[in-house]
C-alpha cells in the first residue's frame, strides 16, 4: 500500500503497515483501491488480530450477500447499502467493517455520501473503521478530505512469506510435501514478487503438479507464472534460454566482475544501497557473444531474464511509446528480482531530440537507472556504440563498461571446444590451435557456423567431423572484419579510451 514513508517492521509488510497507521491515527473512513478481494480481507482479519487490546470482529458487506461477520453472524437484511452503513452507525464496540465494490453507491446515490459523512463522526475515537475497497477509484468531492486513499500495491517480500507460511500447511494437509526452511521460503518469496497472492497460489500449484513438493527445485515453475504475466503486456519477453557462464568464451575480465557483482546483489537487502549493483554495459562488434553474455548473467544471478522488446514498445500498439516504455520498465519493478536485458539499446534511448518522445524517454531511463528497485539488474547491450549519448556511458550510470572486441587467439580455441562439446564432439584428440591463423579476426558468431558447416559435411558423408572439415570450412568463411573493415575499425576505435576491455590482453588498436 502506498500510504507513507513512515519506517516499519522490516518483518511486517507494507500492506499491514498501512492498516496499522489508519489504525493508530484514529482514521475512520478508508478506501483501498485493489482487484484482490480475499487478500483485502485477510490483511484486515490480521489488522483486528493485531492492533486492538482484543481482537475485533470483521464485517463485510456485499451488495449480494449483505453484511457477514468472521464469527459467523449474519445480517441479510442490511443488503441495501444504506442499511449497511445504517447498521455501522448503531453498531456497539469496535468492529472493522469492509464495503466491498461500494464505488457505484457512492456514484449513484447522494444520500449514501451524505451518511458516510455522518459516520465519520459517528466512529471517530470509537473503534470502528470503515473500510471500502474496489478494483476502481472513486471518491466523491465532498468526501476527498475524509477518506485515505490507499493503492494496494503488490505483494512485497515480508507478505508473500507470510502467505508462504500458511500455504505450506495448506500444501502438507493435501499431501504434498514442502521445505520449510527460512532460507527456503525467502527464496521462493522472492522468486514469486510480481504476482498477486491469487497468481502466487496459482504458482505454487503449478509447481507442486510438476514436481510433487514445494522446494527450491520449485523454482523454474513458479518462474513460469511470471512468464505468463510478461508475455499479456506483449512488450516485455521472457528469455528462457538459460546460458551458464562457462559456456562463454574467453572474456574472462567481464566474468570475474560478474561473479564478484553477484555477491554484493545477493546481499542487497543487508548491504548499502550504494554499493547494490545496478547493471552493466556491454558494447562491441556484432557477433562476439554480447547476448550470450546477459543470458549468462541472469544465469549466474540465478535469475530469470527478461528483454525489453523496443520495435513493441514504438509500434504504436500499446498508445504512446513513452507511456509504453514506462509502463513496462515499472512492471519490471513489479516484477523484481530479476535481469533486465535492454537489447540494441542505442536504437530506442538516444537523446538526439531532446524535446521529441526519444529524448524524453532517455531522460526517463536515466533517471529510472538511478531510481529503480534494488532487486533489478539491467544488462545493455549496444552495436552501433557511437550513437550512445555521453550521459549514458558516463561513470555511475552503470557499474561498469566492457568492449567486447574480437576474440584473441585462446579465445577462439576455446570457443571452438565450446560449441563442438555442446554437439556431444570429443575434442580431445583435435588439435584446435591449427584453427588459429586462419581464423584471425573472427567472431564467435564465425566460429559456430564454421562448427555447423563442418558437422554438416561430415553427416552427409556418414563418418565423424575432424579437424580438417573444420579447416575448409574455415577457408570458405570471409570474416565481418573484412566485409566491414571500416565499421569495425570505427567501432573498436571508439571504445579504446571509453570502455573496459572483456579480455585479458592489451587493447589491440
Amino acid at each position: 500500500m502506498n500510504s507513507s514513508n513512515t519506517p516499519h517492521n522490516p518483518s511486517e509488510s507494507r500492506s499491514i503497515a498501512a492498516l496499522r497507521e489508519i489504525v493508530e491515527s484514529a482514521r475512520p473512513l478508508s478506501y483501498i483501491r485493489s482487484s484482490e478481494e480475499q487478500r483485502v480481507e485477510r490483511l484486515l482479519k490480521d489488522a483486528a488480530q493485531r492492533f486492538f487490546s482484543t481482537k475485533v470482529p470483521v464485517w463485510t458487506w456485499s451488495l449480494t450477500e449483505g453484511l457477514r461477520c468472521d464469527d459467523g453472524a449474519v445480517d441479510a437484511s442490511a443488503s441495501d447499502p444504506r442499511a449497511a452503513l445504517d447498521f455501522i452507525a448503531a453498531y456497539q464496540g469496535p468492529a472493522l467493517f469492509h464495503l466491498k465494490d461500494f464505488h457505484e453507491p457512492l456514484r449513484e446515490r447522494a444520500d449514501i455520501r451524505r451518511r458516510l459523512r455522518d459516520l465519520y463522526g459517528a466512529c471517530f475515537d470509537q473503534g470502528k473503521f470503515v473500510v471500502i475497497s474496489s478494483p476502481v477509484r472513486y471518491i466523491p468531492e465532498e468526501l476527498g478530505r475524509s477518506i485515505m486513499y490507499i493503492e494496494l500495491t503488490l505483494p512485497d517480500l515480508a507478505e508473500l512469506i507470510g502467505f508462504l507460511r500458511e500455504e505450506v500447511h495448506a500444501v502438507k494437509a493435501l499431501g504434498g510435501s514442502a521445505d520449510t526452511d527460512d532460507a527456503t521460503l525467502t527464496q521462493i518469496a522472492r522468486a514469486l514478487q510480481g504476482l498477486t497472492l491469487d497468481e502466487s497460489r496459482h504458482a505454487i500449484r503449478r509447481a507442486l503438479a510438476a514436481g510433487g513438493g514445494l522446494g527450491a527445485d520449485s523454482l523454474p515453475a513458479l518462474y513460469e507464472e511470471k512468464r505468463l504475466l510478461v508475455n499479456r503486456t506483449g512488450m516485455i519477453q521472457y528469455v528462457a534460454d538459460g546460458t551458464q557462464i562457462a559456456s562463454v568464451g574467453g572474456l574472462e575480465i567481464m566474468k570475474k566482475w560478474l561473479m564478484e557483482r553477484r555477491e554484493l546483489f545477493q546481499l542487497r537487502d543487508s548491504i548499502s544501497a550504494e554499493i547494490v549493483p545496478k547493471g552493466v554495459l556491454i558494447m562491441g562488434v556484432s557477433g562476439c557473444g554480447k547476448s550470450l553474455s546477459v543470458k549468462a548473467i541472469a544465469s549466474a544471478f540465478g535469475l530469470p531474464l527478461y528483454r525489453i522488446d523496443m520495435t513493441e514498445i514504438f509500434s504504436g500498439r500499446h498508445g504512446s511509446a513513452e507511456g509504453a516504455f514506462v509502463s513496462a520498465c515499472r512492471m519490471l519493478e513489479q516484477i523484481a528480482p530479476a535481469v533486465v536485458w535492454f537489447d540494441e539499446i542505442e536504437m530506442g534511448v538516444n537523446s538526439t531530440e531532446s524535446a521529441g518522445e526519444q529524448g524524453r524517454i532517455f531522460a526517463f531511463f536515466l533517471t529510472w537507472m538511478q531510481e529503480k528497485t534494488s532487486g533489478l539488474f539491467v544488462a545493455a547491450t549496444a552495436n552501433r556504440i557511437d550513437l550512445l549519448p555521453a550521459e549514458m556511458t558516463r561513470k555511475g550510470r552503470f557499474d561498469e563498461i566492457f568492449f567486447v572486441d574480437l576474440p584473441l587467439d585462446d579465445e577462439r580455441v576455446e570457443i571452438f571446444r565450446i560449441h563442438l562439446e555442446r554437439r556431444g564432439i570429443d575434442t580431445t584428440p583435435f588439435d584446435l590451435t591449427r584453427l588459429i591463423k586462419i581464423t584471425k579476426g573472427w567472431v564467435g558468431a564465425e566460429v559456430e557456423q564454421c562448427v555447423v558447416s563442418a558437422l554438416t559435411t561430415a553427416h552427409l558423408d556418414n563418418r565423424e567431423v575432424t579437424v580438417e572439415d573444420l579447416l575448409r570450412a574455415a577457408g570458405k568463411i570471409v570474416p565481418l572484419s573484412k566485409t566491414m573493415k571500416e565499421q569495425v575499425d570505427h567501432i573498436r576505435s571508439w571504445a579504446y579510451n571509453r570502455a573496459v576491455r572483456a579480455s585479458p590482453a592489451e587493447f589491440a588498436h
